[in-house]
């Protein structure tokens, strides 16, 4: 569990309780409900990440909404989108192990993040990892719903593969940068678990 899902569980079970004391039963099932799928959100499974060095792990929990090659700069790559729904787990983990050369936030709308366009226009913060094997660049990206993305690390952290990095609140989208010549697994409509699921494979 997330600690701040205790904090955000804590006020509409609060509330439930008073509703119950002044006799309210159908107004406190439905705060103690809320109360319920609040920590069901903020929920934070472990994983198991596969042994493979040249797997590339889904950052995120969802569904592979569209496969694109899509410029970044002067290069050509693949970028990969995840669509998260409410129900799924919302900790986002690193796909690759390497180092965190930078993390960018970019304010930005708040479109629904099943629109194509969200990847470039909503708020967002962009992860550039520095890999033995090239560059990977991922980013949780803002909703219609999820207005708050959380980053866990740093510039100059080290991270594992399928090691835990940020958060997105309620529902929400993640992309997923990759060069050309590496072997993409997934295909839209499906959907694949955060730190262990294989999106693509080094060549």
């Amino acid at each position: 569990m997330v600690r701040e899902g205790y904090i955000f569980a804590s006020v509409p079970f609060l509330l439930a309780v008073l509703a119950f004391v002044l006799g309210w039963p159908v107004l406190g099932g439905i705060l103690l409900f809320l109360a319920g799928f609040v920590l069901y959100f903020f929920r934070d499974p472990e994983r198991q990440v596969p042994a493979d060095p040249t797997v590339v792990v889904s950052p995120a929990d969802g569904r592979i909404m569209e496969i694109v090659e899509e410029p970044l700069g002067s290069r050509i790559g693949r970028r990969i989108s995840i669509f998260l729904a409410v129900w799924d787990v919302h900790v986002n983990r690193a796909p690759y192990a390497g180092r965190i050369r930078d993390v960018e936030y970019h304010p930005g709308r708040f479109l629904a993040a099943m629109r194509s366009r969200a990847s470039a226009e909503n708020e967002q913060n962009v992860f550039h990892l520095e890999t033995a094997r090239g560059e990977i660049i991922f980013k949780q990206i803002a909703g219609w719903i999820a207005r708050r993305v959380l980053s866990w690390k740093s510039a100059g952290d080290v991270v594992a593969a399928g090691e835990r990095v940020g958060m997105i609140r309620f529902g929400s989208r993640m992309d997923v940068w990759l060069p050309l010549d590496i072997e993409i697994l997934v295909r839209p409509g499906q959907h694949v678990t955060g730190g262990s699921s294989a999106l693509a494979r080094w060549k």
